[in-house]
């Protein structure tokens, strides 16, 4: 029987990003959403780190299974890193990615070229079944751009330019996005110690 792999997220576009990225190894992957899990997890971290590790745990502790959590956000260099870890509740939860995007772009008004610099920053935990843990990161450097663009990717991707590119991340077609971002720098990172794990198993 197949080993599973859940992911402690709900998020359609983030499962999406995950199974291109790690669909070839020799697990059935899960969110916890499709595994039945449902938990009210409050995520009260002051650190990417710290809210990945609070989800994964909470999954685990119902699973037992091999579960992965990541937590990942913009920072905005301008903005003393803002949004951060409250990437995803800014300006409030159900508040529309447009709004969001437009109100970043709003508040660098004036602002020119490299002092527009930002991250996305993503970290992945990971907790195995015996309760093990260990966690990657990924980061991509970019702008604010001045006005959104393209229609792939989700969330912030209509306003991270890449200068180098000159594109927007959402720009990208999935399979470009997956090779450099954030996400899929950590997930390729902690793929090595997924691969041991399953290579332990048989």
């Amino acid at each position: 029987m197949k080993q599973k792999l859940i992911f402690a997220t709900g998020n359609a576009g983030k499962m999406k990003e995950i199974r291109a990225i790690l669909g070839d190894l020799d697990v059935e992957i899960l969110s916890s959403r499709e595994a039945g899990v449902q938990a009210d997890i409050v995520e009260d971290g002051k650190t990417f780190l710290e809210n990945a590790r609070i989800k994964a745990r909470a999954i685990h502790e119902i699973t037992g299974a091999l579960v992965l959590a990541d937590d990942s956000g913009l920072e905005v260099d301008y903005l003393d890193k803002a949004p951060g870890v409250y990437s995803a509740r800014f300006m409030g939860e159900d508040t529309s990615y447009e709004i969001k995007n437009q109100a970043i772009i709003d508040k660098l008004e004036g602002v020119e070229g490299s002092d527009r610099s930002a991250r996305f920053r993503c970290v992945i935990d990971a907790v195995f079944p015996d309760g093990t843990e260990t966690a990657e990161e990924g980061t991509i450097e970019g702008w604010i751009a001045k006005e959104p663009s393209g229609n792939g990717g989700f969330g912030y991707d209509p306003i991270f330019y890449l200068p180098e590119r000159d594109l927007t991340t959402a720009d990208l077609s999935a399979e470009e996005k997956n090779a450099i971002s954030h996400r899929g720098i950590a997930l390729r990172k902690i793929r090595p110690a997924i691969e041991a794990w399953l290579e332990a198993q048989k």
